[in-house]
């Protein structure tokens, strides 16, 4: 039996708003390689505006890795009412030719990616100042993070995980409380046995992660055929562990068939996206979204509402977890 293609759109969202999107925005970065540049998309109406912090990848391609990348997901947010600010991480291969390969942290550049999440916001008046029209409307107490992949490690770390640094042993802790919840997009998992021998040897901070102070709560999103042979000998299943061995209020949604690129989340028509779906990246904007309303405004139904439209859809997407 063939399946509907409207599934995505039973899970209720608020109405659509048009998008101001302005890029780049600079932000002065003493000490960082170059100064940090990012993309600001914004509904054009509305005042006290939530915030998500959108942490892209690390892929093959040029643009997906960089303040270019991840527009599904940026203009769906920022079209029912969140601010997105989307970073260009020093591990874009946009800086190739300006960050130098030898670097302690090249080439993921996992310690960095949070500190510029911190940085952003520690400059939210300069930001909010270079782009027209948004002065004055950003609620800061409403302020979230998102990644995709190795952004979602770095969304994990501002939500409280804890690594090792490889080069002095060091537990590193760059939790930020100013971040009220999170969403993790196929996420790393736990360390030791469970990496490849490549992720071990090419990513050593990877090898003693603790999820146990990620006590913010947080989404994690899987697909249940995400193998990713490349870092894990575990399969699909790892990806979930930020969810499995992190305290309350957590909640996984794994969604059918989906592979690392959930659909398409990191870009439109990405060549390297292996299950292209435009119903499921329409699914991960519409359950992301109500997730995030829930969390950062106690008392929304959206979540529940969406999560309720999941199950009980003739033929679901997916499934929500949660503890």
């Amino acid at each position: 039996m063939s399946q509907p293609s409207h599934r995505a759109e039973t899970i209720p969202v608020s109405a659509s708003t048009p998008v101001v999107s302005v890029a780049p925005v600079v932000l002065p970065a003493p000490g960082r390689t170059v100064d940090l540049q990012m993309r600001v998309s914004a509904p054009m109406t509305g005042r006290d505006l939530p915030i998500v912090l959108l942490s892209h990848g690390h892929g093959n391609s040029n643009n997906l890795s960089s303040l270019n990348g991840y527009g599904p997901l940026a203009h769906f947010w920022a079209s029912h009412g969140f601010v997105v600010i989307q970073p260009t991480h020093l591990s874009s291969k946009t800086l190739r030719d300006v960050v130098n390969p030898n670097d302690p942290e090249a080439p993921l550049f996992w310690r960095s990616r949070a500190e510029d999440m911190r940085r952003i916001l520690d400059g939210l008046n300069v930001i909010e100042a270079s782009v027209p029209g948004l002065q004055g409307r950003l609620d800061r107490s409403r302020i979230s993070v998102a990644g995709h992949s190795m952004g979602g490690h770095t969304a994990g770390m501002l939500l409280g995980a804890r690594y090792t640094d490889p080069h002095d042993g060091t537990e590193v802790d760059l939790a930020d409380a100013r971040i009220k919840a999170g969403v993790l997009l196929t996420p790393p998992g736990g360390g030791g046995a469970d990496l490849s021998a490549f992720a071990a040897e090419r990513y050593p901070f990877f090898l003693n992660p603790s999820f146990a102070e990620m006590t913010t709560p947080a989404l994690v999103v899987v697909g249940d055929r995400d193998a990713s042979p490349h870092l894990t000998v575990r399969g699909p299943d790892w990806h979930a562990d930020p969810y499995v061995l992190s305290p309350s209020p957590k909640c996984l949604l794994t969604l059918f068939g989906a592979e690392h690129g959930l659909g398409g989340v990191a870009g439109y028509d990405a060549a390297e996206t292996t299950d292209e779906s435009p119903e499921r990246v329409e699914a991960v904007g519409r359950l992301t979204w109500a997730y995030l309303r829930s969390a950062l405004y106690p008392g929304d139904p959206a979540w529940e509402d969406a999560t309720e439209a999941l199950k009980n859809s003739p033929h679901p997407l997916g499934r929500v977890e949660r503890k």
